[in-house]
């Protein structure tokens, strides 16, 4: 197999019948560690909403228990990926994000911008840190496949297109992003996570890092101090690059996704689907999402 020949491959098919697998190809074979990266700063994005932040700061499970929360996100969402919508797997992870989501009372627009980071984000990573650029096939695809999601979550008025995912983030965005302390707090914990799973001398130097991969309007929504232009041009330059040597690698020929990634610390004995996540109390703790107005399926 040559590098190109997967690509080949995902431009036969159709981008709408086969979302979910040219998903599939393309966050487990093409990408995997950049959609990792990308999925790690969409869900940081949102907690620069108020009440998105605020909120998962009042549960306390991203600031109590960061790891955990971290593994059991990424776990049920590749599940999805990995054995698709209509299998035993993927209906035991909808159905458990479902019932965390339905505990507690957020808005639908907060539902849809979190999904639309999902589909924005990974593009506009990937086609400035990849080894190439997301094709046009790609990206119909990561929007098929998110909105089925979103569907199944029970989320009205989901974008039609990438076009219109990544211009309902913008605006929402736009609208939206502002200091909240709790959001804050969130924000610190999961960066302290990130650096955790280095050495501990390195915590310093990767907390720049990251804060240095932040754009303006996050940073101000954080109140961080940027890093400075040449820390940033640095920092980013030396991702291009680690695109630029993956494109001179063979292509992957097994797939890997978000369960074995090395940053999946919280099951060495392993785990089961039906268990991950928060049993949460209405009201008290646990994953802040509750659709008062519609049933999310399961």
């Amino acid at each position: 197999m040559k590098r190109f020949d997967r690509l080949e491959r995902i431009r036969r098919m159709d981008p709408h019948e086969d979302a979910s697998e040219i998903y599939r190809l393309s966050s487990a074979y093409e990408f995997p560690w950049d959609f990792a990266r990308a999925l790690e700063l969409a869900l940081y994005r949102t907690y620069a909403v108020p009440s998105i932040g605020g909120l998962l700061a009042r549960t306390a499970e991203f600031t109590d228990r960061p790891q955990k929360r971290y593994d059991d996100t990424a776990l049920l969402l590749d599940a999805v990926v990995e054995h698709g919508f209509g299998s035993e797997q993927g209906r035991t992870a909808i159905r458990r994000i479902n019932q965390m989501h339905r505990s507690y009372d957020i808005t639908n627009d907060d539902m849809r911008y979190v999904l639309c980071t999902f589909v924005v984000i990974p593009k506009r990573w990937i086609d400035t840190f990849g080894w190439r650029r997301m094709s046009r096939h790609e990206t119909i695809a990561s929007a098929v496949h998110y909105r089925t999601l979103g569907r199944h979550m029970g989320i009205k008025d989901i974008p039609e297109s990438y076009e219109e995912f990544e211009a309902c983030l913008d605006a929402y965005e736009e609208a939206h992003f502002a200091w909240d302390e709790g959001g804050r707090r969130v924000a610190d914990a999961t960066l302290d996570l990130m650096t955790s799973w280095y050495p501990r001398p390195l915590a310093p130097l990767l907390r720049t890092g990251t804060l240095a991969l932040l754009d303006e309007p996050l940073l101000r929504a954080f109140r961080y101090a940027p890093p400075g232009p040449v820390t940033r041009a640095t920092v980013r330059r030396a991702v291009w690059l680690r695109g630029r040597a993956v494109r001179l690698m063979p292509p992957r020929r097994a797939p890997h996704h978000a369960r074995q990634n090395r940053e999946i610390k919280g099951y060495p004995n392993g785990y089961r689907l039906a268990e991950l996540g928060t049993r949460p109390v209405p009201g008290v703790r646990g994953c802040p999402v509750r659709h008062i107005d519609t049933p999310a399926a399961e």
